[in-house]
């Protein structure tokens, strides 16, 4: 179990720093929840305690492991479906582990591919998730701003 003032994410919507865990009451059941406050934004998001497992809740990595999340944001492209369709589904699949380097890959990915030739409408959306997903955790590790951070991976990618 977590506690307040722990630096966790939760795959799909980034990293957040627990505020308070509170119990609600939501559709007659009581149950216990992380308030999770995102660097990114505004947004405050509530986890139940029972079952953030279930989902993936992970603390954020290390300054070492971020080494590793720069590398791989450095490293040449991985090789993706010409079907936009299947490479969507491959990158959705891979944002869902939560796993840090899985993120790293379909940001690098994506943003090369904008480069050379523009992304559909999901794939963008997608590129902007991962990229606040990925903007949020080193935001937490380094303790920088979202410009710094978002410079960071600029200059890596």
């Amino acid at each position: 179990m977590f506690a307040i003032g722990d630096k966790i994410v939760y795959p799909m919507h980034g990293a957040g720093i627990i505020e308070k865990i509170e119990e609600k009451k939501i559709l007659g059941e009581t149950r216990r929840y992380y308030v999770l406050k995102v660097p990114c934004g505004d947004m405050k998001i509530m986890i139940p305690v029972d079952n953030s497992q279930d989902i993936g809740i992970r603390s954020i990595v290390s300054d070492e492991q971020l080494i590793l999340v720069m590398q791989t944001l450095q490293d040449k492209s991985s090789e993706m479906s010409a079907n936009w369709n299947r490479r969507y589904r491959e990158n959705m699949e891979k944002l869902k582990t939560g796993d840090v380097i899985e993120v790293a890959e379909v940001v690098r990915n994506l943003m090369r591919t904008d480069r050379e030739k523009k992304l559909s409408t999901g794939e963008k959306k997608m590129l902007s998730n991962a990229r606040q997903i990925l903007l949020s955790e080193i935001i937490l590790i380094k303790g920088i701003d979202m410009n710094e951070a978002s410079n960071i991976i600029d200059r890596a990618v």
